[in-house]
């Protein structure tokens, strides 16, 4: 979602008369309510919408979509339940993906191709613009900074005095997250080597293990927030921070979006489609021969290799970089990070 609001942005700033609806999952919902350049929000449940004594309220968002007789309906998703629904809707014209998976592309009327297999998913997205007429380019505002909750968080934030780093240690898939174990031996060599930095642990209520752990590293200086925000809270905290350390997860791409320097640890799927944006050459991926295998579950004789064998001694030398230098090396360019072997890297 957050990767497809340069479109939303884009299409409002050239059609600023429009009336823009995002058709979005309810718990995903806070990240767009109120925002500026949408007329609203239509909501839809997965959960609920899987058993068939709720299927009343599929028929009427379908319903209210039709009525709305929609200039154009752009599918970003390219799944066949976006696709579907995107074609219910019926507007005068539906754009999408050309994507083979799921059989979306049947729905549409136009789809953009994605020109390569690293195309950055944002630029693909980007690439239904040109099909609507509508210019790209990069003068607009990702995400908007939402007052009340920005001055909360600092209130909060600002308390201790300190700057802050953000420590992202939860994935979706079970082998995305880089182990809790190396995360906290690399909060522990940054809370020795970095005085005026606290450290903010985000992720969801599932995460609350993984944000005990790190907490447990400096109990003064670690703060465990796993479970506790709002995803706008969140949004603000990733804000606040200097840098954030993270698996490839949606918080990654808020950062990015915010024009945070980031450090991002990739095992099994590949930095240059949905990595950072902006910060590719601030992925940390290894040179494996399954890597990256766009699995979700792993298949390699050595599991969880591509992430058990990035070290943090390794990220540690990465991040201590960007500290350093924490802005100028933001760019466009698709290089990707090979650390050595703990083996090889000289850590102070």
């Amino acid at each position: 979602m957050v990767q497809a609001l340069p479109v939303l942005r884009l299409i409002k700033k050239h059609l600023p008369g429009s009336e823009i609806y995002w058709w979005i999952e309810s718990r995903l919902a806070p990240l767009l309510a109120g925002d500026r350049d949408l007329a609203g929000l239509v909501l839809f449940d997965r959960r609920r919408w899987a058993s068939p004594r709720n299927w009343g309220e599929v028929f009427r968002s379908v319903g209210w979509m039709r009525a709305q007789r929609f200039d154009w309906v752009i599918d970003l998703q390219c799944l066949f339940r976006s696709g579907a629904f995107a074609w219910f809707a019926n507007g005068a014209l539906t754009v999408g993906l050309d994507e083979p998976r799921e059989g979306a592309r049947a729905f549409y009327d136009l789809a953009a191709r994605r020109p390569s297999f690293h195309t950055h998913a944002v630029d693909w997205y980007l690439g239904t613009l040109p099909l609507l007429g509508v210019p790209v380019h990069q003068d607009f505002t990702w995400l908007p900074e939402r007052p009340e909750v920005a001055a909360a968080v600092r209130s909060k934030a600002s308390a201790t005095g300190a700057r802050w780093m953000i420590i992202q240690p939860g994935a979706r898939w079970v082998n995305k997250p880089w182990p809790i174990e190396h995360f906290t031996a690399l909060v522990g060599r940054l809370v020795a080597s970095n005085s005026e930095f606290h450290f903010a642990a985000l992720g969801g209520p599932e995460d609350r293990p993984l944000g005990e752990s790190i907490a447990r590293v400096d109990p003064r200086r670690c703060l465990d927030l796993t479970g506790k925000l709002s995803l706008p809270e969140m949004v603000e905290w990733i804000r606040l921070g200097e840098l954030m350390v993270t698996n490839d997860t949606g918080p990654m791409h808020v950062a990015a979006a915010l024009g945070k320097p980031v450090v991002a640890l990739f095992g099994p799927t590949e930095p240059r489609r949905t990595g950072p944006y902006g910060q590719i050459h601030h992925a940390l991926q290894l040179n494996l021969p399954c890597v990256p295998c766009m699995k979700s579950r792993c298949a390699y004789v050595k599991p969880f290799e591509c992430l058990r064998a990035l070290t943090p001694g390794a990220v540690f030398e990465v991040v201590q970089a960007q500290i350093r230098n924490p802005k100028s090396e933001i760019r466009r360019k698709a290089e990707i990070r090979r650390p050595k072997t703990e083996e090889q890297v000289s850590v102070p």
